[in-house]
């Protein structure tokens, strides 16, 4: 007997029901970072007309997000309940990535400029040396008041697309890398700021298995939904397989 699903409290079976949506499939459809990929982009996501445009950044060991706003309780004379305004909400991000030969955190970062053939030797403040190409570091440069964009994309073990999300005009304001006696590896960390985020619509792929793949992807491969109706047979789990909500 297949497992139901509680929606309502007229449903609540606590021995027979999940909540919600089916729990027993979700080793391969939830997210996991090794299902993530990270991508830099143009400022707007408007200018990013095809996936060409997203440079992948590798090595990262660490990455998030977060958005914030500023929301004020107020009164009014002559009633208790209480009310808000609020403001625009700010975007943060932080990453931190392997120190490897090639290029290094910011230069990953600002690929995009380098696609659109700015000359990183040729400003004021050089933000790297003819000598260590692959190594910029100068936040003085100019070369860092140039916005960039920043797509995350989520996928879960069975391949579907679980969302991807856009940040725009993304800013540097602090880069720091430390090292000490008995380290094993070497980290560069940077944060910044964003204009905004939003959810965008995450290159399309069949359903099925490994992970990440498009044409190397296994002939007539079970989606999570068809694994889950052959494991846990069918009725209303299906419907819950974590493609729809």
């Amino acid at each position: 007997m297949a497992l139901g699903i509680t929606k309502t409290i007229g449903d609540w079976n606590v021995r027979d029901n999940c909540v919600e949506r089916l729990t027993d499939n979700i080793p391969y459809t939830s997210a996991n970072p090794e299902d993530a990929l990270i991508m830099v982009g143009p400022p707007r996501y408007s200018q990013s007309t095809n996936d060409s445009l997203l440079y992948p950044v590798g090595l990262l060991q660490a990455f998030s997000f977060s958005q914030s706003r500023q929301v004020n309780p107020m009164q009014t004379i002559g009633s208790a309940r209480a009310y808000y305004t609020t403001g625009k909400s700010m975007v943060q991000f932080n990453i931190g990535r392997l120190f490897a030969k090639g290029p290094n955190l910011l230069k990953a970062l600002y690929k995009n400029a380098e696609r659109a053939g700015v000359d990183l030797s040729k400003f004021g403040e050089r933000p790297i040396s003819d000598g260590a190409s692959n190594y910029a570091v100068n936040l003085d440069s100019e070369l860092f008041l140039i916005p960039f964009g920043l797509q995350v994309m989520f996928r879960d073990k069975a391949n579907n697309n679980l969302g991807a999300v856009y940040l725009e005009s993304c800013m540097i304001n602090s880069y720091n890398m430390g090292l000490s006696a008995g380290q094993n590896v070497m980290m560069e960390n940077v944060s910044g700021l964003a204009d905004r985020l939003f959810s965008v619509r995450a290159t399309e792929t069949q359903s099925g298995f490994p992970t990440g793949s498009g044409a190397t992807q296994i002939p007539d491969s079970l989606t999570s939904e068809q694994l889950t109706t052959a494991v846990f047979g069918p009725g209303d789990s299906t419907s819950n397989d974590g493609i729809q909500a």
